[in-house]
């Protein structure tokens, strides 16, 4: 499936998103739209066939363009990576769920509104690293903590940093750290 992602500020500088894909199970052509951050409205037109939905496609990024949308280049985003605190050096049984639980909330969180992708995660020493990839890191940062107390994943046990895409080593914290307390993946 493919799918085309595209953003772009307002003259009040509200950051915008579109992006459109063919469902290939129900033969329709869904194009997702609005602020990002907030909950996106859908609209379906039939495809029922690979090439209309390719040339649908082709016509929706045509369209974006024209009026100013683009696709956002990964070096141009950031890293924004979620981390929950475990209670064993490698996780447990119970670690393994929240993870999946966790990926899933981020993912239809973030999808609906338009604020990135869940890229991966891992199991590091005593944690567990949910990688995301969003265009605006601070929209990322919010999202993932709604998320969180929504989803009721252990907002208590998360932490939150921040990197550009092109130097993840570059981390920083921007929440759930104590005072003086490093970002460590």
């Amino acid at each position: 499936m493919s799918i085309i992602r595209m953003y772009k500020k307002t003259d009040d500088g509200v950051l915008e998103f579109r992006e459109a894909w063919r469902d290939e199970e129900d033969g329709v052509f869904v194009v997702n739209a609005g602020a990002v951050g907030h909950q996106s409205s859908t609209k379906e037109v039939p495809a029922e066939t690979a090439e209309a939905g390719a040339e649908l496609l082709a016509e929706f990024e045509t369209h974006g363009i024209e009026q100013g949308f683009r696709v956002i280049p990964l070096e141009e985003q950031y890293w924004v990576v979620a981390q929950f605190a475990l209670k064993t050096a490698t996780g447990t049984d119970r670690d393994k769920y929240l993870e999946r639980k966790a990926n899933n909330s981020i993912t239809s969180f973030f999808a609906w509104r338009g604020i990135g992708l869940v890229d991966r995660s891992e199991f590091g020493t005593g944690k567990l690293n949910i990688f995301t990839v969003a265009p605006d890191a601070a929209k990322a940062v919010a999202g993932i903590k709604t998320c969180a107390r929504e989803s009721d994943l252990d907002v208590t046990k998360l932490s939150i940093g921040v990197a550009p895409y092109a130097h993840l080593d570059e981390i920083k914290g921007k929440h759930g750290l104590k005072k003086g307390e490093s970002f460590t993946l």
